[in-house]
């Protein structure tokens, strides 16, 4: 038996992206910088999978760049705006429950003299536009703020928060990781307000080691590194045309079917919610109107690890935050305003359509017989 709801971290490659990487590792092998016919078939395979990711963000094809994935898709917006924009204009707002790739991008800004205002969820757990507005002045280059957070499922209000600086200080540029959100939640970059967005092909039934960054056509970026002419400069070296097909593959696939699986989530997480319900001592951690592919919940008197051990080892694959943390606490859920005792014992379930009741029934009985065998083994 394997039951696997840890989507959030990483999902199953779909049968198109597979065929698709396939494909290209097989037949379209040619480099896509090469002027010979092998390298064009290259890249036009390339130009179709960028077009593709392209429109379901409501962009252009030269408005995408690929990247390894959704970590450096971050790290070239949030330095290439910095060393851009921030000669004088130095100071960077983001938000106290961003993803790693986010946060430590921040903290190594701030390092090289960068001022980074990071604001906090209020009480209820949600964000206020006009707390952001407060922290902007005219020396602001930058906002960075998440779509969906990873470890919750709370929805950030981008699009409100995004206006509203925007309206303040129309120079600001804006970024937003949305990793969680894509092919999750229908938007659009220019609803959102956004003049960067990362995107990772390994959270969208791609294959890892495939990424993409948005980047508003006029917007200026430094690149991070140096070397040949692919991707505008901003990312030389030879693209892996295999990667970026299965991306392509991938959103051509379930873009149609965006609020189709959305249900399907819901109706899950509704059953997950009641079912949990009838055991003691649980705590629900992720709001109710957060993503419905994501619940985070706490089961008292266990820590984390040790009952995700336990059920790992009964077949089913869950998670204990974010994956980039490796176990560790990342501090995110105590935003939020969850106490360390319930952060501690905190599990997150993510879902896919694949997933089904019966899955969430196991995955309710092992937690029961966890509760009374690790308990009695205190």
């Amino acid at each position: 038996m394997e039951i696997y709801f840890d989507n959030a971290a990483t999902t199953r490659p779909c049968k198109e992206a597979v065929e698709a990487i396939t494909r290209c590792l097989t037949e379209t092998y040619g480099n896509p910088s090469s002027l010979h016919g092998v390298g064009l078939a290259a890249q036009l395979v390339m130009d179709e999978a960028r077009k593709t990711i392209a429109g379901a963000i409501g962009a252009s094809a030269e408005e995408i760049l690929f990247t390894s994935g959704a970590t450096e898709s971050t790290a070239i917006a949030l330095h290439g705006i910095a060393h851009t924009y921030g000669r004088h204009n130095r100071r960077i707002i983001t938000t106290t429950v961003e993803h790693a790739s986010v946060r430590e991008t921040c903290n190594h800004l701030e390092e090289e003299g960068f001022e980074v205002v990071r604001i906090r969820p209020r009480e209820d757990g949600k964000f206020d536009p006009a707390d952001f507005v407060s922290a902007v002045n005219d020396k602001t280059c930058l906002l960075t703020m998440m779509l969906v957070n990873n470890e919750t499922g709370t929805i950030l209000p981008v699009e409100q928060v995004f206006r509203a600086v925007k309206r303040a200080n129309p120079k600001i540029i804006t970024h937003c990781d949305a990793v969680q959100g894509f092919l999750k939640l229908p938007f659009r970059v220019s609803g959102l307000q956004a003049d960067l967005l990362s995107l990772s092909g390994h959270k969208i039934y791609a294959a890892k080691g495939i990424g993409a960054l948005y980047i508003r056509k006029g917007v200026r970026v430094s690149p991070l590194i140096h070397g040949g002419k692919q991707e505008k400069g901003l990312r030389p070296g030879t693209e892996s045309v295999p990667l970026i097909a299965g991306m392509g593959a991938a959103v051509r696939i379930h873009l149609p079917t965006i609020a189709e699986r959305a249900s399907a989530a819901a109706e899950l997480r509704t059953y997950l919610l009641e079912r949990l319900s009838s055991l003691d001592e649980i705590t629900i951690n992720s709001p109710a109107d957060g993503l419905p592919y994501i619940v985070n919940f706490s089961v008292q008197g266990i820590r984390s690890e040790i009952l995700l051990h336990f059920l790992e080892e009964r077949g089913i694959s869950v998670s204990s935050g974010s994956a980039c943390s490796k176990g560790a606490n990342s501090g995110v859920l105590g935003e939020f305003g969850v106490k360390p005792q319930l952060a501690d014992s905190a599990l997150r379930i993510s879902f896919c359509h694949n997933n089904t009741k019966t899955e969430i029934d196991t995955l309710i009985e092992m937690i029961k017989i966890g509760q009374n065998t690790l308990h009695r083994a205190k």
